[in-house]
């Protein structure tokens, strides 16, 4: 089969097509034929060197997939499936855990599924589980028409959440509030937290979901209201900061934050459980899809990549297969 794997020679950082072996699928696994791979910004992290696979996970990048069963349990094979997985999305083939293996029901293509595993995992585990998001609170989250950004808004709007988020342009703005958002903050021309303070009557949001870090720590905690819950998701700014300890004692607010791809296998299969249950149905009513950026054939990852790299992409950006 052909895939795609960060080539490290020389210092750089490109991307190769390589010829690998089809793999077999072990206990408790699935070998999906790919039809699309998501494209998310570890695969970034992993392609510069700097978010080496876990161990165990092939060299081979992608996080999630859809596609076709050929090959594991006999009551799987032939079932288009989407899937989160720990490495190996880029290729003709993977195999992948039969607990993070969602069906793929005919209200979304294989490329749309292929762009929720990802996105809709760390959602949900951040949102609703660790930031305790319930109907009615106000979210804040940075990134607002990124992947995280764009699923955060969608599901906020199913489950009664008051989403506000920040975008660098007018446009992404403007994009973000079409999807839903009550709020869009442009955070190159205002101060994200004097206008949550506006939009808040100076209340707060209940939870910050943050993927920028460093010196957005400080002033997120700001943005929050008594009680609230700050939930960190990733580190673009810095994995540094210094925090007003006094403030998280006086309004009793919470820090957390978690990784995804270094999870076990038995917490993933729980998750997608949860997902099967309560937000699934609204993928098979088509009340809920992924916004979809742009396409590019597998042999054309690095400028999936590019695209990626240079921020103008709104919502999920994806590999197709055979294309």
């Amino acid at each position: 089969m052909m895939a795609v794997v960060a080539s490290h020679s020389d210092g750089d950082d490109e991307l190769a097509l390589v010829e690998r072996p089809v793999p077999r699928p072990g206990n408790g696994e699935v070998l999906v034929k790919v039809a699309a791979a998501g494209v998310n910004r570890p695969d970034i992290l992993q392609r510069k060197g700097m978010y080496p696979p876990p161990p165990g996970a092939p060299d081979i990048l992608g996080l999630e997939i859809a596609g076709e069963v050929i090959d594991g349990p006999d009551e799987l094979i032939g079932r288009n499936v989407c899937a989160l997985v720990a490495g190996g999305g880029y290729a003709e083939y993977c195999l992948a855990p039969v607990g993070t293996c969602l069906f793929v029901p005919e209200a979304i293509s294989l490329v749309e599924a292929a762009a929720m595993p990802e996105t809709l995992f760390t959602v949900w585990i951040n949102l609703f589980e660790r930031g305790f998001a319930a109907d009615g609170d106000r979210v804040l989250v940075h990134g607002g028409t990124s992947g995280i950004g764009t699923m955060a808004i969608a599901l906020g709007t199913l489950f009664g959440l008051k989403v506000i988020v920040t975008c660098g342009t007018d446009a992404k703005c403007a994009r973000a509030l079409e999807l839903g958002a009550e709020a869009a903050i442009n955070y190159r021309e205002q101060d994200f937290v004097e206008e949550v303070h506006r939009l808040t009557g100076r209340e707060g949001v209940d939870v910050v979901i943050d993927m920028v870090g460093g010196d957005y720590l400080p002033r997120n905690l700001a943005c929050l209201a008594k009680e609230g819950r700050h939930v960190s998701i990733a580190v673009q700014r810095g994995p540094t900061a210094e925090i007003p300890i006094f403030m998280i004692m006086r309004r009793r607010l919470t820090l957390t934050g978690s990784t995804l791809r270094p999870r076990s296998i038995e917490f993933k299969t729980m998750v997608a459980d949860e997902i099967a249950k309560t937000v699934w149905p609204y993928v098979e009513g088509g009340r809920l899809k992924p916004v979809i950026d742009s396409v590019f054939p597998l042999a054309d990852a690095a400028s999936a990549h590019a695209r990626m790299e240079a921020g103008e992409h709104v919502g999920k950006i994806v590999l197709e297969v055979g294309r």
